[in-house]
């Protein structure tokens, strides 16, 4: 799973345009909103769309949208839970 997880942060920054971050300077486990990375609802929406585009994996849910965009390893857990 650990490539999942690069592979995802540097799926992050790359469409969100985070061009100060490094996939290094975000950690697993760190919370992708309020925290050091500080999303916003803009990103979570773009959040939505990279899953589904590089990933095959649609969220409809809010409430579980918000579960899985929580930090980049409930991400991974998410798609390696549902990946078609």
């Amino acid at each position: 799973m650990s490539e999942l997880t690069e592979k995802l942060k540097q799926d992050i920054i790359e469409h969100l345009n985070l061009e100060d971050l490094q996939p290094q300077d975000i950690s697993d486990n760190e919370p992708l909103f309020g925290g050091a990375v500080g999303l916003d609802s803009i990103d979570a929406l773009e959040l939505i769309v990279l899953l589904e585009k590089n990933y095959g994996i649609r969220i409809d849910n809010p409430e579980e949208g918000r579960r899985v965009f929580q930090s980049v390893g409930s991400m991974a857990s998410y798609i390696e839970q549902n990946r078609k």
